[in-house]
């Protein structure tokens, strides 16, 4: 680079610029092009005393920063030098995404706003939930291992706070539970136009190794099939899989009580429009149909064959009315009007039971995957069923699951949950086995929503729109597998309730993550591609890299983020991360 000057004849004026000179190998010529213009000299003569020289400087700075800028590192070791006890020198970069989502959601000012609010809260808050968020996604454990690890992320290597800090506030962000879902999904919403007119449901639930049941851990009906108690989280999800509220009840209390005070949440602090409320059979109670029909909410319910009326087990299984759509495929649908039982209450508190009729539109599908898949989990229990019918006081309540329905002559002793002898031989029942072959392959989803001919809701669309449920699922199996959410190293339940706070937002984080790189890659995959864009410290405050592949490149691209180069600074590292905190 050097400084031109640049006179024109019919001013006399002299522009000063910054150029560079180049040969042009097409046109086999000498060639220049300006960098910077700087302006005329007689204009730039008010600001400095000598406008040349001070430009000259200027770009002579510029030659030996960008010189420096284009060298090559050269680090030196000592031959067998050895690490000082207790060194880590590697650090992680790969975080970068998730800090600038972070940032996005605002949870860092809002947490500095509530800590100043509080002032018995001492230590910054804002940063322990961001180390807890950061470890719960790329390196799953206790609040102790996230602690002892922050080491290995650049944001909290001067963060002065101690492991009690983290345990105390904890008991902070179990009072900020609805305050961050209503703030996370605003910014949602804001950012990215969340849909809400589906809202999909479900229940899920979290042993603890523990003999002694408190107020929220207590023994219920534990989908992992153990006998401990258990604590419930029903989440509530968008159709594009990303979460917008939660809540965490005890384990003793029945799920199907906890979707109406969801839904009436959702409709007072997020959502003006109607909500269609999207949920597996455990939710197709008459309660929940009643009230959501009567607030003039929809619903889109599988609805059990085998514990249904005779009358509609017989409509599923009677060839009239289906249509089939090729050889293995074929469905039906009917609207009908059905009886169900509802709770209400009277002036004094107490509730009584009514039978309420109500229109339903019933969807019935046929399909020979599901029947032969039906078939298969069948036999595996009948197998499990004999072997207790052999040897009953080998088998509990927990170990028997799924098979003792085809048991006849045996019960579960209530106290211990053993399985034992009752009114005979245990014999296989054969008779369960033959009832249950009838319904096999069959499904039903029933709901509110009639389609009138318009073509908006659909036989298929009812269907396609439960078929959604499936993303909800997967969120519990990313919570219960990539982010570890158990087991749960704590005891109060506030803190616990914390836990479960940090496990949402990293869910949160976790999806917008997969919504920005655009679909393709598995929760899995892009965590290991995270945790592994790491670096080691190489001296003179450089950082050697030594990992990318495709989904490193797209994380990159998504976030304008270079993960490409080989060394980088300390300083151009800081910058990565400060850019990442602009919102």
């Amino acid at each position: 680079m050097h400084l031109k000057q640049t006179t024109y004849k019919k001013t006399g004026r002299t522009n000063l610029s910054m150029v560079q000179s180049y040969y042009d190998k097409e046109r086999r010529q000498s060639c220049s092009k300006t960098i910077k213009n700087f302006g005329f000299v007689d204009i730039l003569e008010k600001t400095y005393p000598d406008p040349i020289a001070h430009f000259k400087k200027v770009v002579e700075e510029h030659n030996d920063k960008e010189t420096k800028e284009r060298a090559d590192y050269v680090v030196t070791f000592k031959r067998g030098e050895l690490l000082a006890p207790e060194t880590s020198n590697r650090k992680n970069l790969g975080y970068a995404p998730i800090l600038r989502i972070f940032y996005e959601l605002g949870l860092d000012s809002f947490l500095q706003n509530r800590r100043i609010r509080n002032s018995k809260l001492e230590a910054p808050s804002n940063a322990i939930m961001k180390l807890l968020v950061i470890s719960r996604i790329l390196d799953p454990g206790s609040k102790k291992r996230a602690f002892e690890n922050k080491g290995r992320y650049f944001d909290f290597e001067k963060d002065a706070f101690s492991l009690a800090d983290v345990y105390r506030t904890l008991s902070h962000f179990a009072t900020l539970e609805k305050d961050m879902q209503k703030l996370i999904h605003e910014r949602i919403s804001k950012q990215y136009g969340r849909q809400l007119e589906l809202i999909y449901y479900d229940v899920t639930n979290y042993y603890f190794e523990i003999d002694k049941e408190d107020d929220l851990r207590k023994k219920g009906v534990c989908k992992s099939h153990t006998s401990n108690p258990i604590v419930q989280l029903g989440m509530a999800m968008d159709s594009e899989g990303i979460p917008i509220s939660y809540e965490v009840f005890a384990g003793n209390e029945s799920e199907k009580l906890h979707l109406r005070p969801t839904v009436l949440e959702l409709k007072e602090k997020y959502i003006d429009s109607k909500i269609i409320a999207v949920a597996d059979a455990a939710q197709n109670t008459g309660n929940n149909i009643y009230y959501l029909d009567k607030g003039k909410q929809g619903y889109v319910f599988s609805q059990s064959i085998r514990g249904g009326a005779k009358a509609f087990k017989e409509y599923v299984i009677a060839e009239k009315g289906y249509i089939w759509q090729g050889e293995d495929y074929k469905r039906k649908s009917r609207i009908c009007r059905r009886e169900i039982q509802v709770d209400f209450k009277r002036s004094d508190g107490s509730t009584y039971k009514k039978k309420i009729l109500v229109d339903q539109r019933q969807i019935v599908f046929y399909s020979t995957k599901y029947a032969v898949r039906a078939k298969a989990k069948r036999e595996a229990a009948i197998l499990k069923a004999q072997k207790i019918a052999n040897n009953p006081s080998a088998y509990t309540r927990a170990t028997s699951y799924g098979a003792l329905k085809y048991v006849k002559n045996v019960e579960v002793d209530k106290q211990t949950g053993e399985v034992k002898p009752s009114g005979g031989t245990p014999l296989l029942n054969y008779d369960a086995i033959r009832e249950e072959e009838k319904y096999d392959g069959y499904y039903c989803i029933v709901t509110n929503l009639f389609d009138e001919g318009k073509g908006k809701y659909t036989d298929e669309k009812i269907i396609d729109i439960y078929r959604g449920l499936w993303r909800i699922e997967d969120s519990f199996r990313v919570t219960k597998s990539d982010l570890e959410t158990r087991p749960i190293h704590l005891t109060r339940e506030e803190r616990i309730c914390a836990h479960f706070l940090v496990c949402f937002i990293s869910l949160v984080i976790v999806r917008l993550i997969q919504k920005r790189i655009g679909g393709g890659y598995s929760a899995a995959s892009l965590i290991d591609a995270m945790n592994k864009i790491s670096c080691s410290h190489a001296g003179e405050n450089l950082f050697l890299f030594d990992f990318r592949n495709k989904t490193s490149d797209e994380l990159g691209k998504a976030f304008n983020l270079d993960f490409t180069r080989q060394v980088l600074s300390r300083a151009e590292i800081k910058n990565i991360l400060a850019q990442c905190k602009k919102v």
